[in-house]
């Protein structure tokens, strides 16, 4: 098993899901960043027990060669689409979706089918396109 995997098992059996697992560098440091999910919602209480649960597993095989800060947190309510998971999940929110050909559509996602997601877009109404054409997207909240 990959430690991805056994990442995501443990998650699991806490009733939570793994949103995504990155990593990055931020200010000369590796972070290891867990993104967690639940229906309910994340509270730092869950954040902070998913982080007792996944250190001693880290400790036995590192996520990354050298120092590391371990991060666990929620996506949050402005998060990236990388994912037909992840839209199907973000299914009636507004969404912002780059395309292929630099096109852009910004809309309510109203639907996600096999490889094709649906969305209301504010500017050409409905429109489906496969997920294959799309370079990046994310949520969004307006204020």
């Amino acid at each position: 098993m990959s430690l991805e995997k056994d990442i995501k098992t443990l998650v699991e059996s806490m009733g939570l899901s793994v949103y995504d697992i990155v990593t990055v560098s931020e200010g000369g440091d590796t972070i290891y960043r867990v993104l967690i999910n639940s229906k309910e919602g994340i509270s730092l209480d869950k954040c902070a027990e998913v982080t007792r649960m996944l250190n001693p597993m880290l400790d036995v095989t590192p996520p990354v060669k050298g120092d590391y800060r371990l991060e666990v947190s929620s996506p949050g309510i402005e998060r990236k689409l990388k994912t037909l998971a992840h839209f199907k999940a973000s299914i009636g929110e507004k969404v912002k979706v780059v395309l292929i050909s630099n096109e852009v559509l910004t809309g309510e996602l109203v639907k996600v089918e096999g490889n094709k997601i649906t969305i209301n877009d504010v500017q050409v109404n409905e429109q489906t396109i496969p997920f294959d054409e799309v370079i990046r997207a994310a949520t969004y909240f307006e204020w």
